[in-house]
């Protein structure tokens, strides 16, 4: 069975510009959630009245990072099963309401709480927000788009720094966290404008109510409907199928290791970099401004690597990007420069968080359509097992207290394994039926067989 993509539609610039817009603030939305624990583990690591170790600060960071990986898991599959747009919804008034929780948590065991179920949220708004994303682009500006989209997760993470910087240390960690509810805003936007996925509607059949949204939204739904779809409903034992399947299981294994790999490293830097840098000897200022350049970069970097990638390929360029990622973070194990360090954080978070993001797009494209959200969403879940491990691989290195250097070294490794992996990913598969590599042609979420 043959199943049309966006390949095939041709997208009104508005509508292209709606989905992004709004998908890009949910994407801000959690990378200021995420990004907010590296901001205030300085500050944690002092609070009299917790009186926490570098060990309970890593499995607050992972409490988070355990939600997603549920989250990825079970609203990935309800979002191929019920719809994209209604599971985004429910992702982002999850996270927004939970971050007021853990704002206001009388002690760790309510932040953990609150910081868990927060990250359901979390976990099933990513592949929701990248599959309408990749499908309302045009194919020339698929990888640019959707790197623009990302690009929210590092500036949200900027953001929460640059919050820190100005208000952590007279306000405390408190209002920081409770700035992660004013996403809840954004929620009446998405009801009103974001129009759910045509792919998805016309795969369960749906076929007068796709026209309908077509004709709102401008585009030629004729064109979506060629060649005409046998309209019978995805059902879970198809979706496994397409993922671990005889043909699959390789492609699936290296996928899956790579996003591991580097999840492990964004999170494990996202949240010890600030106190990396306070223990080389910055004070609280300078060590969130390391973080803010980390995050700016990722933000700059994931626009040139997406474009770099619609000309040469997502494969060569992420697995290019994350071995210059492994090379920046193992550099900064050695003593140097202020200015030489600002140089390897900026390469590490291009060669870490900016390529991961253009890795998130690539992976859609080696799956069938019918499967490509879930595919993601699990992809994603299993790397929530590195970010978990991230952040309590930094707090037992630090609660060895044997050096920074170590921590740089081990994040480093796991860089250049995720950069093998994905080099090592077949290039022909069941999804793509053409050379993977050529993703600036076939692009993310290109037609699909099955």
């Amino acid at each position: 069975m043959h199943i049309p993509t966006s390949k095939n539609m041709d997208v009104p610039r508005r509508t292209t510009w709606t989905v992004l817009i709004l998908c890009w603030l949910t994407i801000f939305a959690e990378g200021y959630d995420l990004g907010v624990m590296g901001t205030i583990t300085p500050t944690l690591l002092k609070d009299q009245a917790w009186k926490l170790t570098p060990l309970d600060i890593g499995g607050m960071s992972s409490a988070a990072l355990l939600g997603t990986l549920v989250g990825a898991y079970v609203f990935g599959i309800l979002s191929d099963l019920r719809g994209r747009k209604p599971i985004m919804i429910a992702c982002v008034l999850l996270f927004s309401v939970t971050m007021l929780g853990a704002a206001w948590a009388p002690t760790p065991r309510e932040f953990y709480l609150f910081r868990f179920v927060g990250g359901l949220g979390l976990g099933g708004v990513i592949s929701a927000a990248a599959t309408l994303t990749v499908e309302y682009s045009s194919s020339k500006s698929r990888n640019f788009n959707f790197a623009l989209m990302y690009s929210g997760y590092s500036l949200g993470a900027l953001v929460s720094a640059a919050v820190g910087m100005g208000f952590i240390e007279s306000h405390g960690w408190r209002p920081i966290v409770a700035v992660g509810f004013l996403p809840i805003i954004v929620v009446p936007a998405i009801v009103i404008w974001l129009p759910e996925s045509l792919e998805f509607l016309v795969s369960k059949g749906r076929i007068t109510q796709a026209k309908t949204l077509a004709k709102r939204l401008g585009i030629n739904v004729e064109s979506l409907l060629k060649p005409k779809l046998d309209a019978e409903n995805t059902s879970v034992g198809k979706v496994v199928q397409a993922i671990f399947g005889r043909k699959m299981i390789l492609t699936t294994v290296f996928v899956w290791l790579a996003e591991f790999m580097v999840i492990l490293v964004i999170y494990g830097l996202g949240t010890w970099l600030p106190q990396i840098m306070r223990k080389s000897g910055y004070d609280m200022g300078s060590s969130l401004f390391f973080f803010i350049i980390f995050s700016l970069a990722s933000a700059i970097g994931g626009v040139l690597l997406g474009t770099a990638s619609d000309r040469f390929g997502a494969k060569k360029v992420v697995g290019v990007g994350f071995l210059l990622g492994a090379l920046a973070i193992g550099g900064l194990a050695f003593k140097g420069s202020l200015l030489l360090n600002y140089v390897l954080v900026s390469i590490a978070g291009v060669g870490t968080v900016s390529a991961g993001l253009i890795y998130l797009g690539f992976i859609p494209t080696l799956y069938p359509t019918h499967a490509r959200t879930t595919a993601t969403g699990w992809a994603v879940g299993f790397g929530r097992l590195g970010a978990m491990s991230g952040p309590i691989v930094g707090g037992v290195v630090a609660n060895m207290d044997i050096g920074t250097v170590w921590t740089f070294f081990i994040f480093a490794c796991a860089a250049l394994i995720a950069s093998l992996s994905v080099l090592l990913i077949p290039k022909v598969t069941a999804a793509a039926g053409d050379n993977a590599e050529g993703i600036n042609q076939a692009s993310i979420g290109e037609a699909a067989r099955s």
